[in-house]
């Protein structure tokens, strides 16, 4: 092991190749925290986090101020030490997503650096469970476009081989019926169709629309109702055939469990940048396995198939590009899979000239020596 010498911090905004709308939001941005962390034997581990257009400064600064100057000098290789102590040291402002989201940009910085030194790829050093995972795509479902288009994009998800596509729920119940049933009729009954409400509904309309969509035989109901109201999602749960997926807008692994204990979800789809990192990440899935309960992670495609390769009971990747202006290489597609990278380290070759082109002014600092 050798001690951190050095922190370096920027930030990339992100602008959405596609119009990304949901029953709740438009997705109009992507501020990216990328970290480089430094050890005294001149090793360099490079870890990233995301927002949806809002709080990257106050990630940034959490990091510079608070975070960076507690890593100088410590062991890089105690990464549990560190981040339990790193989660201590912001207990005040935990759990939440700016410190979760922090957190992660840090941690999976430390997981790249640890990986390359021992010249393993992530998914063979945090588990190697699997070669490939399945995977399904959000880029043509979003909730402002049309019927037609939905089932177009779909039909080219399916002859390019992915397994599923996800459709955003939100409109007039007999619209959603609707639009769902075209696209199942388009591409027949051995394809996989997800739906996503991103929490816009009450527990009495998620259980009447849960009732109607059974029908076109959906694959799960994501976010339904509001991350926090365990109760209402038990209630669905008990209700509906339809599995019930939730996890994207949960920070801790303790959520997690209270989900899984009561029997409130069928899927979990925590993400490794909103949960805090590889290391937390990797706790909740372990704990959905006990439960044997799949995991379907929430974006982040290029870190989560390593993720999802890394352990048995992860099933599906989603498809949604947002690094390729930031790396020379994207994801291994194969035969409708995600195939994690065979390279030392988080496996994505990340364009420094790039990122370095794109960085936001007064968005960089340097901690250490």
């Amino acid at each position: 092991m050798a001690k951190i010498v050095r922190v370096e911090g920027l930030m990339v905004d992100l602008k959405p190749k596609v119009k990304r709308v949901d029953a709740i939001q438009s997705f109009v941005s992507q501020e990216t925290p990328i970290i480089r962390i430094i050890d005294a034997d001149g090793a360099v581990g490079t870890g990233y986090s995301y927002t949806i257009g809002t709080g990257g400064p106050a990630i940034m600064s959490l990091i510079e101020r608070t975070l960076a100057p507690a890593l100088i000098g410590r062991e890089a290789g105690m990464i549990e030490q560190i981040w339990r102590d790193l989660l201590f040291l912001t207990h005040a402002t935990s759990v939440g997503a700016i410190t979760s989201l922090a957190l992660a940009a840090i941690d999976t910085a430390l997981w790249d650096l640890k990986a390359r030194k021992a010249a393993l790829p992530l998914h063979v050093l945090a588990g190697g469970a699997q070669e490939k995972i399945r995977l399904y795509t959000t880029e043509g479902g979003w909730l402002h476009l049309p019927t037609a288009a939905i089932v177009e994009d779909t039909l080219k998800a399916k002859e390019s081989g992915f397994g599923g596509a996800k459709m955003k729920v939100g409109r007039p119940i007999h619209e959603d019926v609707a639009r769902l049933t075209a696209v199942r009729d388009a591409v027949g009954a051995g394809f996989e169709i997800f739906t996503d409400a991103n929490q816009a509904f009450s527990v009495d309309e998620a259980i009447r629309r849960a009732r109607h969509y059974e029908a076109v035989d959906i694959g799960w109901l994501e976010e339904p109702l509001t991350a926090d109201d365990v109760d209402g999602h038990i209630r669905l749960s008990a209700s509906t055939s339809i599995p019930i997926a939730v996890g994207e807008s949960l920070y801790s692994p303790p959520h997690f469990r209270d989900y899984l204990q009561r029997r409130a979800c069928s899927i979990v789809q925590v993400d490794v940048a909103r949960i805090g990192g590889i290391t937390p990440w990797l706790k909740v899935a372990h704990l959905a396995e006990t439960f044997n309960v799949s995991v379907c992670p929430h974006f982040l495609m290029e870190l989560h198939v390593a993720l999802c390769s890394a352990v048995p009971n992860a099933r599906w990747v989603e498809y949604i590009p947002q690094l390729d202006s930031l790396t020379t290489k994207g994801m291994t597609i194969e035969d409708g899979h995600a195939v994690p990278s065979a390279e030392p380290g988080l496996g994505i070759a990340w364009d420094f000239e790039a990122i370095d082109r794109q960085t936001v002014d007064g968005s960089t600092f340097a901690v250490g020596k």
